[in-house]
């Protein structure tokens, strides 16, 4: 696979005369991001999963090359590609052996006007649960005794409904540049403990010529919020008082703003065989973090993606992501640390306007044992009025 020089030096120029329309979105992410030190280093990671089984097999690295409706979750700018008809995509997964259900649906509807420039409007749906959690608050009765007829059941759940639009803002030559927001409706609840709702904001770029495509996110760019409220009954207070612990009322979390830069390439090998690769820096900027480059103002997570497509059919992937520092398995001193990561493979298959992905994943590290396997379909509707 040659990369030519030309071809860099026309994508950068081409992107350049286009820079009026960065600009704005540059200086208001830059402003957002001077003041971090309230934020939260850890808030809503649900949304950090990824969506879509051919993204989670290329280890998340999807923010420059995403076609489809999962890009109002990865970078609402690739909605704008879905033009003709409407898409759609579900995935599921579960972890932990079954204990944490992951699920994910997304529909993108593309606006036509007389412009001719793609404006598509994308609804998605994010879900992470776990259910039959044990409840023990009840499991020792006033005189002490154990009663384990008391033990009750709830669920702690995880929502996320974004509503996005894309829409291209220039259209010549095979070079395509586009735009696109989404809001962010974030509910979660904790049995009938505790219950948070949330709103926030991502806004993202993307660049598409004919081999290079780049993209730009910024995730929760006006610092997601959630507002959690607390219920407990007399007795339940009691008891979390006699057993030292604290009765919450309200709290509220604040997710700090991030960047993702993602840069992809493809290039046919062959008539029928093409390859094609992606590369993701997650920057955050809101303490010092566990990952491959870290500072207390900068830390740097990188994303790496590859895949390799027959006619356009069949097509194989690998990913890395998730770099860490990490402790040596059978190490009982604790003090030795090697770099760790999270490997991804998978396949996928498209048969006409259905799309079939399946990706197996780790949940933790190339070590660890917590493999998980992810199913995804993508389908596009075909509207009457596009049908032969």
């Amino acid at each position: 696979m040659r990369v030519k020089l030309d071809d860099i030096h026309l994508t950068l120029c081409d992107l350049m005369k286009n820079f009026k329309y960065c600009l704005n979105f540059f200086l208001c992410v830059g402003f957002l991001l001077q003041s971090h030190a309230q934020f939260r280093k850890y808030s809503n990671e649900f949304l950090n999963i990824g969506a879509g089984a051919r993204s989670l097999s290329m280890g998340g690295a999807m923010v420059a090359g995403v076609a489809d409706a999962t890009a109002g979750y990865w970078n609402p700018a690739g909605l704008s590609a879905v033009k003709d008809n409407p898409s759609l995509s579900l995935m599921h997964a579960e972890y932990f052996a079954g204990i944490g259900k992951y699920d994910f649906a997304a529909m993108a509807i593309p606006l036509n006007d007389i412009s001719g420039r793609g404006k598509t409007l994308g609804l998605s749906l994010v879900r992470f649960a776990v259910d039959d959690i044990p409840n023990t608050l009840y499991l020792v009765e006033p005189d002490g005794t154990v009663n384990y007829n008391n033990i009750t059941a709830f669920s702690s759940a995880d929502y996320a409904f974004l509503i996005s639009y894309g829409q291209e803002l220039y259209d010549q030559d095979g070079k395509k540049l586009a735009i696109g927001v989404s809001t962010k409706v974030i509910h979660r609840n904790v049995g009938s403990f505790a219950r948070a709702w949330g709103i926030g904001l991502d806004a993202g770029i993307s660049y598409k010529s004919t081999r290079w495509e780049l993209g730009i996110v910024a995730r929760d760019l006006t610092s997601t919020f959630n507002v959690w409220n607390f219920k407990f009954t007399d007795r339940e207070k009691q008891i979390l008082y006699l057993t030292n612990n604290e009765i919450p009322v309200r709290s509220t979390e604040l997710t700090a703003p991030r960047l993702i830069f993602g840069a992809a390439y493809k290039q046919a090998l062959t008539p029928s065989v093409e390859l094609g690769g992606e590369v993701n820096l997650d920057l955050t900027f809101d303490g010092k973090r566990n990952v491959l480059l870290s500072s207390s103002v900068l830390n740097v997570d990188p994303r790496i993606g590859l895949e390799a497509g027959f006619r356009k059919l069949v097509y194989g992937r690998l990913g890395v992501y998730n770099f860490q520092k990490g402790l040596k398995d059978g190490d009982t001193t604790n003090l030795k640390k090697i770099w760790i990561f999270q490997p991804g493979v998978g396949v996928g298959f498209k048969l006409k306007q259905v799309t079939i992905d399946y990706a197996f994943t780790n949940l933790a590290n190339q070590s660890n044992p917590l493999y998980t396997h992810v199913f995804s379909l993508s389908f596009n509707l075909i509207r009457k009025e596009n049908r032969n």
